[in-house]
């Protein structure tokens, strides 16, 4: 008897934001409202409201977008009680060829990891569960052999010290220091290839900057397109971008630098504070490094 054919477990590989995306995780925001208050963009669209019927349009929308872009797209099932499941970036990250699940924060995203976690195992594949310790993807962005991390109300030095432990030196980390009231460092600060990044200088200090500019020309983001999340753009193939079209000032910027812009309509979903980025958990990249 012919032995039963196995299915390969998913490949984890992310090395950088600007690789050739091959598969990324995603959640419909079929129960995305504002309930508690995370950043001034939610803030500002707390009375108004999420229109939930166009915020599903857009999202399907931009996961046809995805596809069109040869991305496999995996949906987590979403559930009521989680109102910002749609943020799956924040619930995982990959460094190299290792998933991590985070430790959320706030009480309103606790429970997702579960979800998470238990896709994960249907498909086999191996993670590192981060108890005990807050950290979130959002503040989490991987250049080759550095690792940025942002130190925010999610995420703590003490995540920090614990994934460079983790890590065993193969990584360089980077604590970041920027202004809490932004939330995530993806809100403030991107990395769109190996010597371009988007940044909103408000939100980081002179001396952070300044190092930041020894190894990326910078893109400076106003603060007008800071509030519509324009450093919060995703990449998707090599100098591919996807970004919002009220970002006109950003867009025009990366296409300037030689980048292919690809706009798409999320504004009902960013009212709840997050873009592209937030959006998407990426847990393979194609690249040369191994």
């Amino acid at each position: 008897m012919e032995p039963y054919e196995t299915i390969p477990p998913q490949k984890i590989h992310c090395y950088t934001e600007y690789d050739v995306l091959k598969k990324v995780i995603v959640c419909q925001p079929q129960y995305m409202t504002i309930r508690d208050v995370i950043n001034e963009t939610q803030k500002h669209f707390k009375n108004e409201g999420i229109h939930i019927e166009k915020a599903l349009e857009q999202h399907n929308q931009f996961v046809d977008t995805l596809r069109q872009n040869h991305v496999e797209v995996y949906l987590l099932p979403y559930h009521r009680k989680y109102p910002e499941q749609v943020f799956t970036r924040d619930i995982g990250f990959v460094l190299g060829e290792t998933i991590f699940v985070a430790d959320m924060a706030s009480k309103v995203r606790n429970g997702e990891e579960e979800v998470l976690k238990r896709w994960l195992e249907d498909e086999e594949i191996s993670y590192y569960n981060i108890i005990g310790h807050q950290i979130e993807g959002g503040d989490v962005i991987i250049d080759r052999d550095r690792i940025y991390i942002g130190l925010s109300d999610r995420t703590k030095k003490e995540a920090i010290e614990q994934i460079q432990k983790l890590l065993n030196k193969q990584f360089e980390i980077i604590p970041v220091h920027f202004h809490e009231k932004y939330l995530h460092l993806d809100c403030v600060f991107n990395i769109v290839s190996p010597d371009v990044a988007l940044i909103f200088p408000g939100a980081l200090d002179q001396e952070h900057i300044g190092k930041l500019k020894e190894r990326y020309e910078l893109i400076e983001v106003t603060e007008e397109e800071q509030f519509t999340l324009g450093t919060n753009v995703l990449s998707i193939d090599n100098r591919k971008i996807i970004s919002l079209p009220v970002n006109k000032k950003v867009n025009e910027a990366l296409r300037n630098h030689g980048f292919e812009v690809i706009e798409v309509d999320i504004t009902e979903i960013i009212k709840s504070g997050g873009s592209f980025r937030c959006c998407t958990l990426p847990i393979e990249r194609e690249s040369t490094k191994n």
